[in-house]
């Protein structure tokens, strides 16, 4: 083609960013995170299920690798979340990342750069699918393997021509649809497993000469015609200058979507102030995306509660933590009457501010008719209210220790480590992952 497409220019962009020590020790924060979720996710009902696959069909290939990783890094609610594109990056590339780089016996550096470009690709092109997108498509899902892509290009040192083709494959999989909501099934996992071994597997084609379609994105039956009624292509490229999107990169603190965060946080403030017997009436001001996703009022599962702003918000009104217990049938029957007195409406800044800010407000009105009202911009672990290294470990820690791993802080050091150009340490108790790792002797 005698035009630039735009995956050209989004790989040739990549390529071209530096990379600075800061930026690895970001990225291997990062892929603990990503990696500690995992851990955890085997501790769940859909985690038992998906080891019992890989252990009935012998899951031995990369792509297959990243899949298991990438479905069980995203079980538990707990992964990061990039606001302006509203994608999960990490469940995604850091799977497809650490897969590949451990069947090819690659080290840290190379792992974490990987990282970097793939956190890059998925979140560009997340924050040009406009908003309608998000309304039907689940973004991690469509998005993600493009990121998976671009990180197993790295890892296997792709020129940008061959990485073009990667990506234009990688996109004609996209898929993933937010109708597993309306029944509560398992299916989001499903998202980013798959996003994560879609990438790698166009990838790996692209390195033995199979292509793809160079304006994947663009093309008049192209992914944005497609999936994308409002879609802004040229965010693809936008502020090619700007720091890695990974730095751009939120960090959960509590185990539920990340639209009731703000929510959440304003609510535990407001705990300190009013006991939740004197509570007559909560009011939630949000934006419609949250609204869309997490009106839910009668949550009838741990995970449905997990999408439930109303649940989220009783819960940090009357509970000290909100940990994986505040949303159980315990917790659920325990917060009913509270849950029943909190209402949600759409409500300025908010709505015109999302995504780049995910803010909401709450009021309490009291029985003796007091309100109190506290409003939220950001949530913690956003990049302005930013978890610490310290507070980051920590919850991987908690994660580790939740998933039953052994010895997690020598884990915790290992992974941390990787941005001194460390190999890959082996994953605990994951057989599959062991022994390709004893293969390449990691």
């Amino acid at each position: 083609m005698s035009e630039t497409t735009l995956t050209q220019q989004l790989t040739e962009l990549i390529m071209a960013k530096p990379v600075a020590a800061a930026d690895l020790q970001q990225a291997a924060l990062l892929t603990l995170d990503a990696m500690a979720n995992a851990m955890a996710g085997r501790i769940s009902e859909p985690g038992a299920i998906l080891l019992r696959w890989a252990g009935a069909t012998g899951v031995t290939d990369a792509e297959r690798n990243a899949f298991l990783l990438g479905s069980l890094t995203h079980i538990l609610e707990t992964d990061d979340l990039h606001r302006a594109s509203v994608v999960h990056p990490g469940c995604v590339v850091v799977p497809a990342a650490w897969a590949v780089a451990v069947r090819e016996g690659i080290r840290g550096h190379a792992m974490l750069k990987a990282v970097l470009w793939g956190f890059e690709a998925v979140t560009r092109i997340g924050m040009a699918v406009g908003p309608s997108h998000y309304r039907i498509w689940h973004n991690t899902a469509t998005c993600g393997p493009y990121g998976s892509a671009m990180a197993a290009a790295a890892l296997l040192q792709l020129d940008s021509a061959t990485a073009v083709h990667a990506l234009g494959n990688a996109g004609t999989q996209s898929s993933g649809l937010w109708q597993f909501l309306e029944a509560g099934t398992m299916t989001k996992h499903l998202h980013a497993g798959r996003a994560a071994e879609a990438g790698v597997l166009a990838a790996d084609l692209a390195r033995f000469g199979f292509t793809g379609p160079p304006n994947i994105l663009e093309g008049a039956k192209g992914w944005f015609t497609a999936t994308c009624p409002d879609a802004e292509p040229e965010a693809v490229t936008r502020n090619p200058e700007a720091p890695w999107q990974l730095l751009q990169t939120s960090i959960k603190p509590w185990p539920s979507c990340r639209h009731t965060h703000p929510a959440i946080d304003a609510a535990r403030e407001l705990r300190h102030q009013v006991v939740a017997e004197a509570i007559e009436q909560v009011e939630v001001e949000t934006y419609a995306a949250a609204l869309d996703v997490c009106d839910r009022s009668l949550p009838q599962s741990d995970y449905e509660a997990k999408f439930s702003l109303q649940h989220c918000v009783a819960a940090a009104l009357n509970r000290e933590a909100i940990d994986f217990a505040a949303f159980t049938g315990t917790a659920r029957a325990e917060l009913a009457a509270l849950r029943e007195r909190v209402t949600l409406r759409l409500a300025e800044p908010y709505a015109s501010a999302y995504p780049y800010a995910w803010g909401s407000a709450v009021t309490v009105i009291t029985r003796g008719g007091e309100r109190l009202t506290v409003r939220r911009t950001h949530a913690k672990g956003d990049p302005e209210i930013p978890l610490s290294p310290v507070e980051l470990i920590a919850k991987a820690r908690m994660l580790m220790n939740y998933g039953g791993v052994h010895e997690a802080d020598r884990l915790i050091d290992a992974i941390l480590a990787l941005s001194d150009d460390s190999v890959l340490p082996p994953l605990p108790e994951m057989p599959v992952f062991l022994a390709v790792q004893q293969n390449f002797g990691v």
